[in-house]
């Protein structure tokens, strides 16, 4: 942990309780969750291509779950810089098999949209988690699409995707009170269109209109931004800033989430699930 820009051990604070789900579906209770990615798309930043074929993604996937992933988090649309938008159709169509072969399998199922209609089909199919990264900006109909269907709902902190107009990165001088001000309100449009606030989970979305500094110093204030009264989703893994330290971007990546686990998040969102499930237990170590 020292090699990164972080303090050397945050006061460990007690994990909020996680969003209700549907169907009658659990996830921990007392201990951090473990989302491992599943990216199902030729472009992402740092896996595109790799899990294109269904059976590939299904056995990674199984493959995270056995290494003590929690959540699988099912995308079919990179938001990497640059990336090409989609249609929700062809989306749907990449992660449709995946999603219904995981929650037949009991696999707690999240999904990575933007798009309404995708949320609609993933529900219907057994998902039991909507992550937008646009946090209900980006389709009118999420907010509504997410009531409806009951599932949990991730709301990130939203200006632009990477690369987009209207991308920029000017908070004022409380960078994380600005962040906090501003999830609040889309959290407040979810709420204001059904969605019960025991199912809402918030994220700063690093990365997204963030430079690398701003991301370090939300991470170095992660207990502030989880006080909000919500729980908290936290995804650096492999992200740019994490890619400009020395060393290995995995290991990085999981004393990353290990220091996000010990400052309060709920949940930390992760490639590498069994680097990330052993720098949490020894964290836990350093701590007792």
């Amino acid at each position: 942990m020292s090699a990164l820009p972080l303090p050397a051990a945050p006061t460990s604070s007690p994990v909020p309780q996680p969003p209700v789900l549907p169907g009658g579906l659990t996830l921990p209770v007392g201990r951090t969750a473990i989302m491992g990615i599943l990216n199902v798309t030729p472009d992402s930043f740092s896996d595109g291509g790799r899990y294109t074929d269904v059976a590939a993604a299904l056995r990674h996937a199984r493959e995270m779950v056995a290494a003590g992933a929690d959540i699988i988090d099912v995308g079919g649309e990179s938001t990497r810089p640059n990336s090409t938008r989609i249609s929700a159709d062809e989306e749907w169509a990449r992660i449709c098999t995946i999603v219904e072969s995981l929650a037949t399998d009991g696999v707690i199922v999240s999904v990575d949209t933007l798009h309404a209609s995708t949320a609609r089909e993933a529900a219907r199919a057994g998902a039991a988690i909507i992550n937008d990264v646009s946090g209900g900006r980006w389709d009118p109909e999420m907010n509504a699409a997410v009531a409806q269907s009951g599932c949990a709902y991730v709301v990130q902190h939203y200006r632009a995707l990477p690369g987009m107009p209207g991308e920029h990165f000017d908070y004022g001088d409380d960078l994380v009170g600005t962040l906090i001000e501003r999830v609040g309100s889309q959290v407040q449009d979810a709420i204001d269109a059904g969605v019960t606030a025991d199912k809402i989970v918030v994220d700063p979305g690093l990365g997204f209109s963030l430079t690398g500094d701003q991301c370090w110093q939300i991470l170095r204030e992660l207990p502030r931004f989880a006080q909000g009264g919500y729980p908290v989703l936290v995804g650096a893994s492999r992200k740019r800033f994490v890619k400009a330290l020395e060393g290995d971007v995995d290991a990085n990546s999981a004393d990353i989430a290990a220091y996000c686990a010990a400052a309060g998040a709920w949940a930390v969102r992760v490639h590498d699930v069994a680097a990330t499930v052993a720098a949490i237990a020894r964290k836990e170590n350093d701590v007792d």
